[in-house]
């Protein structure tokens, strides 16, 4: 049993939407507008169903789930 151990085997009903969601949560960690909004884009011309959007949901609790790496705050020079 490690840290990041998931015990849900909830698997996506999409998972190129799910893998999006990812994406467009690291690019919002990261401050990555131009991925953000390339994702949104992509998003928009795509109609998306309930189970798209359940996906895509999914995808992005799956990776917002990972603590950071770092603290910004501890990286401040005093």
């Amino acid at each position: 049993m490690g840290i990041f151990s998931r015990k849900n085997n909830d698997t996506p009903s999409n998972p190129e939407m799910a893998e999006l969601g990812r994406e467009y949560a690291i690019a919002k960690r990261h401050g990555d507008r131009k991925a953000m909004g390339r994702i949104n884009r992509q998003i928009g011309t795509s109609g998306m169903s309930d189970s798209d959007r359940a996906s895509f949901q999914q995808g992005r609790e799956s990776y917002d789930s990972i603590p950071p790496a770092y603290s910004r705050r501890n990286n401040r020079r005093r």
